[in-house]
């Protein structure tokens, strides 16, 4: 019978090269996740998945214990050290500051801000079980951030932002790293920002994730949109979308078409997306697509990434073969195919390659440099490239 144990995720988290920190690694053995998931099967605690933790009123989850890799991972963008002073924005079960407890050690502080009631209850009370009272739990509205113990050598939100709150600028240390997921379009990049001169930041780690939204001023526009009744939900600027235009669109018979040659070897299904996201032409939607349930929406797959315009839409498959099912005119899947050739010939570059720098708007859209594409927030101007 298989065990479910600290060492057997540390064990897995190490295969998959998400766990590289010896102080990390300590921190996982150290901590254990079942005591902040209480009446979770052991089989999922220790499996590297996210766990929900509260839904909304559609079945939607609003709160989860973050996927164990993508801690792993966050923690290493975050570079603590014994002493830091820690703010942590987004309790959830107490899992994360309990680790980041760990990692700075006695002379060190955390603060976890978290804006359900019931959850920073919940998460004060699973650190109390391990002996781990003195994060201080704060039950509030994260965006403000938590001056009473400010200045932050590293501040780490735990739900994905629309922009960096001035706050949060204005509470770290000039030194001090920013680790946040971060909306880029169709994608969500975890960045660790690091402050620079007038609230300006910049990133030059971004490590591809997928979190609820932070609750609260900082959450931003809706990226999410289900096409008619149907089971397909789309993700990425779907303000400029017509759904029910895209919907009767959707109810006619698919061509199948294919994206281009499958990736072999060690490049990811996914590696090329950041590429789309920055160089497909402004006139097309780059949207994320999945299905809910198990139904098939429009007789397609469950899940990959999409090309739309008026009139022209192509759905690409991220499983498999890169097939496509296209509707409409031929544009969408042409300028799908013509952007992945486009990778190709550029040498096929990915996440490790992405940058992003903040920059604060006064008022007016910041100019940005040719190749740097630009997406305005509420506070800074996301300019985004590939290095």
């Amino acid at each position: 019978m298989p065990t479910y144990t600290p060492e057997t995720l540390i064990a897995r988290l190490k295969r998959q090269g998400a766990l590289t920190d010896p102080a990390i690694e300590a921190a996982f053995g150290a901590v254990p996740r079942h005591a902040f998931l209480p009446g979770v099967p052991l089989r999922n605690v220790y499996r590297d998945e996210s766990i929900p933790l509260k839904r909304d009123e559609r079945g939607g989850v609003t709160i989860a214990s973050t996927q164990p890799s993508m801690t792993a991972r966050m923690l290493a963008q975050l570079d603590l050290k014994p002493g830091h002073n820690v703010l942590q924005v987004g309790a959830g079960s107490g899992y994360t500051a309990a680790l980041i407890q760990h990692i700075v050690g006695a002379s060190g502080r955390v603060t976890a801000i978290e804006i359900d009631r019931v959850t920073a209850t919940q998460a004060g009370e699973n650190l109390q079980r391990v002996q781990m009272g003195s994060v201080n739990i704060v039950e509030g509205d994260g965006t403000s951030g938590y001056a009473p113990r400010a200045q932050y050598d590293r501040i780490i939100a735990n739900g994905t932002i629309w922009d960096v709150p001035l706050t949060w600028v204005r509470q770290i240390k000039t030194d001090g790293r920013l680790v946040a997921p971060l909306w880029l379009d169709a994608l969500q990049y975890s960045a660790a920002f690091r402050v620079e001169a007038n609230d300006n930041l910049s990133s030059e780690s971004n490590e591809a994730c997928a979190f609820v939204p932070l609750r609260g001023s900082a959450e931003g526009p809706g990226m999410t949109v289900r096409i008619g009744g149907s089971s397909l939900m789309l993700t990425g600027q779907v303000s400029r979308l017509d759904s029910a235009a895209l919907h009767l669109l959707l109810s006619e018979t698919a061509d199948i078409d294919y994206l281009g040659a499958p990736l072999t070897g060690h490049k990811s299904k996914r590696n090329f997306l950041p590429f789309f996201m920055l160089y497909l032409p402004p006139e097309f939607v780059f949207c994320l697509y999945n299905a809910q349930g198990e139904q098939q929406p429009y007789g397609m797959n469950r899940r990959g990434f999409a090309v739309l315009s008026r009139g022209s839409a192509a759905f690409v498959s991220l499983d498999g073969d890169f097939k496509a099912w296209v509707f409409g005119g031929a544009d969408a899947i042409v300028a799908a195919q013509d952007t992945y050739a486009a990778w190709l010939a550029a040498g096929m570059p990915g996440d490790d390659r992405l940058r992003v720098r903040l920059v604060a708007r006064d008022g007016s859209p910041s100019p940005a440099p040719e190749d740097v594409r630009v997406y305005p927030r509420t506070i800074h101007d996301a300019h985004v490239w590939l290095a």
